[in-house]
């Protein structure tokens, strides 16, 4: 009689059990089945890359070149010239140009060449730098007086250490996409420049005649930002078919 009454309670008991099992790892499975990984991105194949270039103009009369006084640090004798605008025969320089959309899943590894940015005659060289996340950065301190390096991220953590005469670089990098990222120097207020952090390769900074370049490309459509400091960012779509090399110009008006 004992015997008869316990298979009565722990047969069932049994069986809910090994149900209860069974649908939870058929839960699992469907759950693991809903959530299917993305594709891998499609490798760039080298004898496909495509290239867009061109250059930025500036319509309207030039913005005057305003005069820094230097006078409080005997040692600054540099160019005292504000570099917020700088046009040169209607082509605007320091625009910073790179590809926002049309990557998708694709990921690109830091490069392991270090982007350097020099101070000399109190200014920052060059004043608008592209890097990549994760890419060392090296700053130097080529003048004969002391700096203030003070990076002012949003997306990244700050930083403002100060550098001695020709000190060891500071090295730093930085973490996130973040652009316009502004680095200055808190003993000489006019020395400002800017860090681009992007997460590709596909960048470029006007030079002093407005041209740009990227290559490397695969074919495909993309969003192309073009970011001046004061004069604010522009947008462009173009398509980019295998071995392409295209031209995209734009221009910024007067203020």
């Amino acid at each position: 009689m004992r015997l008869k009454l316990l298979l009565t309670f722990f047969v069932p008991l049994l069986g809910f059990c090994v149900l209860t099992a069974c649908n939870q790892q058929k839960s699992s499975e469907q759950s693991h089945a809903a959530t299917p990984s993305g594709p891998p991105p499609v490798p760039i194949d080298p004898a496909t890359v495509a290239s867009v270039s061109g250059t930025v103009h500036f319509d309207g009369t030039a913005p005057e070149m305003v005069p820094i006084d230097m006078s409080n640090d005997p040692a600054c004798k540099g160019d005292n010239k504000a570099e917020t605008v700088v046009v040169n025969s209607g082509k605007l320089a320091n625009v910073f140009v790179y590809v926002k959309d049309g990557l998708g899943n694709r990921t690109f590894p830091a490069p392991a060449n270090t982007v350097v940015i020099d101070q000399t005659g109190c200014r920052y060289r060059p004043h608008v730098a592209g890097v990549m996340a994760g890419q060392k950065l090296d700053i130097r301190n080529d003048d004969p007086t002391e700096h203030n390096v003070h990076a002012i991220g949003m997306q990244n953590a700050q930083w403002n250490e100060s550098q001695m005469p020709k000190a060891t670089p500071i090295e730093k990098s930085f973490d996130r996409p973040e652009i316009m990222l502004p680095i200055k120097c808190n003993q000489h207020p006019w020395m400002k420049m800017y860090v681009n952090v992007v997460a590709s390769p596909f960048y470029a900074v006007t030079d002093a005649d407005g041209k740009f370049e990227i290559a490397g490309l695969p074919p495909g459509t993309y969003t192309v930002a073009f970011v001046q400091e004061k004069l604010g960012e522009q947008d462009q779509q173009i398509t980019l078919g295998a071995k392409d090399k295209k031209t995209l110009d734009i221009s910024y008006k007067a203020q």
